[in-house]
């Protein structure tokens, strides 16, 4: 994936454009964050602020008045495209044993995909994971690593299988479904890898391939290692 040249040009250069109407501060700083995500998304965050700047149509000195800095900037436009789309309600439904799991992984990634794994959302995280940035990290740890934790826990329960207790394990199953979902979104959004099987049907794929193969998943990783 590449970033965008940071010396783009707003169309709007070397025009006179026509006066705005006076935004309140938080007018002002919610259209600068809405703004950054799309720049961000496009450019990397190694994005020049001069540039975003123009983007909104503000000077460079108006955007640090509204953000001390740089990393003041991208700390929000990661709690509002990279965290908020997440919905705790998700975890909840994957929880619920009154349906079937499939139905419930099913129901999620198909949500997931469609909220979380957009095309804005991709190239952030992907240009944050290349960066020198704590973005993907803490993404992981904060929101995944508990996603992991509940598929896992609530297949075991689906099909009474015993699991082991290292976190660690528990979180490498769950990659095992949670992986090939997020790859799809990569052929999607960032290589532009055309698909002739709706994402719906590959989702299912994928759900049916993590449930038959759990149990000598887990088994396997029960197991010891031999020397």
């Amino acid at each position: 994936m590449r970033a965008k040249s940071a010396g783009l040009r707003v169309k709007s250069a070397g025009r006179h454009p026509a006066p705005r109407a006076r935004l309140s501060f938080a007018e002002r700083r919610a259209q600068i964050i809405a703004q950054a995500c799309d720049f961000f998304a496009e450019y990397g965050l190694t994005g020049q602020t001069r540039q975003l700047a123009a983007a909104c149509g503000v000077s460079q000195r108006l955007l640090y008045s509204v953000f001390p800095g740089k990393a003041a900037l991208l700390d929000e436009v990661y709690r509002e495209a990279i965290l908020h789309p997440f919905r705790a309600v998700w975890l909840e439904q994957l929880a619920d044993r009154s349906r079937g799991i499939e139905e419930r992984l099913n129901t999620f990634y198909r949500e997931y995909a469609a909220v979380v794994l957009t095309r804005r959302w991709m190239r952030l995280f992907l240009y944050a994971s290349l960066a020198e940035s704590d973005m993907a990290p803490d993404y992981i740890t904060r929101i995944i690593m508990r996603l992991l934790e509940t598929i896992v826990a609530e297949t075991a329960a689906a099909l009474d299988v015993p699991l082991p207790q290292q976190k660690p394990v528990l979180h490498e199953i769950g990659w095992g479904l949670h992986g090939p979902v997020s790859h799809l979104a990569i052929r999607k959004h960032v290589y532009g890898a055309s698909r002739s099987v709706p994402e719906a049907e590959i989702i299912a794929l994928y759900v049916r391939n993590y449930l038959a193969g759990f149990p000598a998943t887990v088994a396997a990783c029960c197991a010891p290692v031999p020397a």
